[in-house]
């Protein structure tokens, strides 16, 4: 069970803790249409990043949306999977090195989206984290 009661606002248990302060929810799922959709990265990239994230971030709503998929990596996929592992170890402090194997094989348009997602993924799964929020299953079990 997650820290508070939702909220009767919203569409997703996340969405719906997030709904007590209806402008902050609407402004949080707006940003997040915008990052996951393609852009200048794909869609698909930008999952395989979240589901990275998942695993560390300590949100099990998150992680129950599965482990990420080597094989759906290509070159870019598998680049910024390994810049999202290294954030986890180093949460920012980014070394130049790690940050010029970026520089190498993304355009600057494509780094600061990346980062951007990076760190918005991670805000939605810290949130998650410190309430609680369950996964699907775990709620079921729960009741």
């Amino acid at each position: 069970m997650a820290r508070i009661n939702e909220s009767n606002i919203g569409d997703t248990p996340f969405q719906r803790l997030l709904g007590h302060n209806a402008e902050v929810m609407q402004g949080w799922i707006q940003l997040g249409n915008v990052l996951e959709k393609d852009g200048l990265l794909t869609y698909e990239l930008k999952e395989q990043v979240r589901r990275t994230l998942a695993q560390r971030n300590g949100c099990e709503y998150c992680k129950a949306k599965g482990r990420p998929d080597p094989e759906k990596f290509d070159e870019k996929t598998s680049i910024a999977v390994g810049f999202a592992e290294v954030f986890l170890m180093q949460r920012g402090d980014i070394a130049d090195s790690i940050f010029h194997v970026l520089q190498d094989s993304l355009t600057e348009e494509e780094i600061s989206e990346l980062i951007a997602f990076i760190s918005f993924t991670t805000a939605s799964q810290y949130f998650g984290a410190i309430m609680k929020l369950q996964s699907e299953g775990e709620l079921s079990t729960s009741i």
